[in-house]
């Protein structure tokens, strides 16, 4: 088969059914639009806002797969597929530390599950479609563009994420398909990110779907991992000029309590000095589980700072689905 791929990442193309060796159009009908609300008054409300929308992927028995901002804290949720069927569904459960979360359709809907891939067999420079809901309307041809640690300033941390480029226009929760038509990731964000030695181009950050495989029948059966929950200190930091610096703090949350401010550098933790997001999160998650004492040392108006932080569990703060 001829290369059906453009090696320019820059290019929108949609893919064509002489591109693969699978049936197109009953894999991307496995993409379903999930649409959400929440609370005025829910924790992630202010952030992530009442109302969103993007995209899940069916993976088994009327179980969709998604992104976990998407469902976070949401009292409603709707599915709709290629097929133009409409149900409610309800939140199964997710997992912070990969972002994934999972919803369970209240109806069937009538739609073909795609079979999980292998994330960690991609390579960098392979083919991809990503695909949203709406068919091939909705799908791009992209290419791994790289693979690597990934660091979120919302206290996240993925040892190697998968980045795609283009960058698809409805990114959360798209089903990032290799060329046997398996499921290989689960699309979470737009990035600016290059392969090595190269510019920056407008893609994709992928959750790979092989740390999904592991959690999949906790989270079913418990709503989240049985894994301890890690601290949170309710800190959104930034890397800056090779500084770590205090972007925003959530209110009344660990960090806020014990007087951590907008603008304070984070020089240590726990007597480690520290240079990185991902450096930063690691060394507090180290400490112990949620609850745990969490010592900083801060840069404040020229003078170094000791700070004792009592962590928290970040699903505390977070109302529970509610189940229909």
């Amino acid at each position: 088969m001829a290369d059906p791929f453009q090696p320019e990442i820059s290019a929108t193309v949609q893919p064509r059914q002489e591109d693969v060796a699978f049936d197109l159009d009953k894999v991307l009908s496995s993409v379903v639009s999930l649409t959400s609300q929440v609370p005025l008054d829910a924790h992630s409300a202010a952030t992530l806002g009442p109302e969103r929308q993007g995209n899940g992927v069916l993976i088994r028995d009327d179980l969709v797969l998604t992104v976990g901002y998407l469902i976070t804290e949401a009292e409603t949720i709707w599915l709709i597929g290629n097929n133009g069927k409409a149900t409610l569904a309800h939140a199964v459960g997710s997992d912070q530390a990969t972002g994934f979360a999972l919803v369970q359709a209240l109806q069937p809907l009538d739609l073909p599950p795609i079979e999980l891939g292998n994330s960690a067999a991609l390579s960098v420079g392979e083919r991809v479609i990503v695909a949203g809901h709406g068919g091939r309307n909705q799908a791009i041809k992209a290419r791994v563009i790289t693979k690597q640690e990934f660091a979120g300033y919302w206290e996240y941390v993925l040892d190697e994420a998968i980045f795609t480029a283009p960058a698809h226009p409805n990114w959360g929760g798209t089903a990032i398909i290799a060329g046997d038509g398996t499921l290989r990731g689960i699309g979470s964000l737009f990035v600016q990110e290059g392969p090595p030695g190269n510019a920056p181009v407008d893609g994709n950050m992928v959750i790979p779907i092989d740390l999904l495989k592991p959690i999949l029948d906790d989270i079913m059966q418990y709503g989240s991992t049985k894994q301890p929950p890690r601290p949170w200190l309710g800190m959104s930091t930034m890397e800056a000029d090779e500084k770590l610096v205090v972007a925003s703090l959530s209110k009344g949350g660990p960090a806020q309590m014990a007087d951590i401010r907008i603008g304070d550098f984070v020089i240590e933790i726990a007597g480690e000095q520290v240079d990185s997001l991902a450096g930063m999160f690691r060394r507090i998650w180290s400490l112990g589980s949620a609850g745990v004492e969490v010592p900083l040392t801060i840069y404040r108006d020229g003078a170094l700072i000791g700070v004792n932080v009592q962590s928290g569990n970040r699903a505390d703060r977070l109302k529970s689905p509610r189940l229909h």
